[in-house]
């Protein structure tokens, strides 16, 4: 019976390895979301922190930008040859972002960012046909990135900043018992924390002329060693010892982002701004777990992920002196091959579509808010590397996602 252990924890802890293309949030501010987040070359309020640093320098004096948004995602599920459709419960999430801005003097400038740039979760029903996959999957990972900008010539600017996060995650499945333990499901749930992970960025601008704009930024790696247990619910005292249990760690990479962008104002009163993300799944080869307790076998498990892109394109037409109103609309390539997909971060190639507005309030005082939705492709998987027992969990995935941002900015 000892062989449950390693069959058992394969199965749970390779939920680690869905924070993926899906978790990542490019929600750092109303006004880049609205523009479908083609904001590399635009960068030119105080969300610049996170975007691209070099866009510090186009501010004056001290700019302050605070919002949240809310993301309701919404996935399903039909099984191979069954017309039985299972749905994720809903749920509301609200990444914060806030940013400080200062111009030190003609050439120098520097800021500081909260933002969430991974995130969000999925939760099913306790007794859907996956639940041995997964039932409630959450991951929150939380940055401050300080960032100093230099122009070096009137046209050209530079950024580098210092990353530092933390985060904690939470996954929970069903486990089937043996005959022996009287059947049934038991309950499996890990939870981990990591308190300082860092990494860093850097952004470049090129200003030619007052029409036209081109920018880089990088965002690096993060390592997490996150730190947890493993409890399991339901089961015999004395079996106790052979389903996940005790403490654990397990590391985790997110990718390195790299984007570059071009914005051009068409004319004096539309901007429209073009962006490549290349995001770096490929660095994510192997999850590895390991046990304190030495009766339970460490895990390394591959990871197949390849590295993807992100396509923006986004408008920004000023329709009064004080009203401007944005649009845009991106195509996201989907990092995971799709017989790898997991119930707990299902996934596929995203089209997403934005609108939003900025008012300004009074000289110093702007708002600004957006709408964002994600459209993606149905996708079939018919050769499934997720296994319940020996079966492969094959079927049709849906999922959609809607967002609602606001920001207030001031300056002084």
């Amino acid at each position: 019976m000892k062989r449950i252990i390693p069959s058992l924890l394969c199965a749970v802890l390779a939920s680690f390895s869905v924070y993926a293309g899906g978790f990542q949030l490019n929600e750092h501010g109303a006004r880049p979301l609205a523009m479908g987040n083609a904001f590399t070359a635009v960068a030119n309020d105080a969300s610049s922190i996170y975007w691209n640093g070099a866009g510090l320098t186009q501010l004056n004096g001290t700019s302050f930008l605070i919002g949240t948004t809310m993301i309701t995602p919404g996935s399903s599920f039909e099984p191979l040859g069954s017309n039985i459709k299972y749905e994720t419960e809903d749920q509301y999430f609200f990444p914060t972002h806030a940013f400080i801005a200062h111009k030190i003097n003609k050439d120098f400038a520097a800021g500081i960012g909260f933002t969430s740039p991974f995130g969000l979760g999925t939760k099913w029903d306790d007794n859907w046909a996956g639940r041995y996959l997964a039932l409630e999957t959450t991951l929150k990972i939380f940055e401050i990135s300080p960032v100093v900008a230099y122009s070096i010539t009137d046209e050209l600017s530079v950024s580098a900043g210092f990353v530092y996060s933390w985060a904690n995650v939470t996954i929970t499945q069903k486990t089937p018992k043996p005959a022996v333990l009287g059947g049934g499901d038991a309950f499996v749930s890990l939870k981990g924390d990591e308190n300082s992970a860092f990494g860093y960025n850097f952004g470049v601008m090129y200003k030619p002329n007052s029409d036209l704009s081109i920018g880089a930024s990088f965002h690096s790696q993060v390592k997490y060693s996150f730190d947890g247990t493993a409890t399991t619910e339901s089961v015999p005292a004395v079996a106790a010892a052979l389903f996940p249990h005790g403490n654990l760690n397990a590391e985790v990479k997110t990718p390195f982002n790299l984007a570059a962008g071009v914005a051009y104002n068409v004319t004096p009163d539309l901007l429209l701004a073009f962006d490549v993300q290349v995001v770096g799944w490929s660095s994510y080869d192997t999850l590895k777990v390991n046990f304190e307790d030495a009766a339970v076998s460490d895990i390394a498990s591959p990871r197949l992920y390849d590295d993807s892109f992100i396509l923006r394109l986004g408008g920004d037409y000023k329709a009064t002196d004080d009203l401007n109103v944005l649009a845009g609309i991106y195509y996201d390539k989907n990092p995971v091959d799709k017989d790898m997909i997991s119930p707990s971060l299902p996934e596929g190639n995203r089209l997403g579509f934005s609108a939003g507005l900025t008012y300004k309030l009074t000289s110093a005082l702007n708002i600004a808010a957006a709408y964002l939705y994600i459209y993606t492709f149905e996708t079939e998987v018919k050769n499934s590397k997720q296994l319940i027992g020996t079966t492969p969990f094959n079927g049709t995935y849906n999922i959609t996602a809607q967002a609602a941002s606001i920001s207030l900015s001031y300056s002084l």
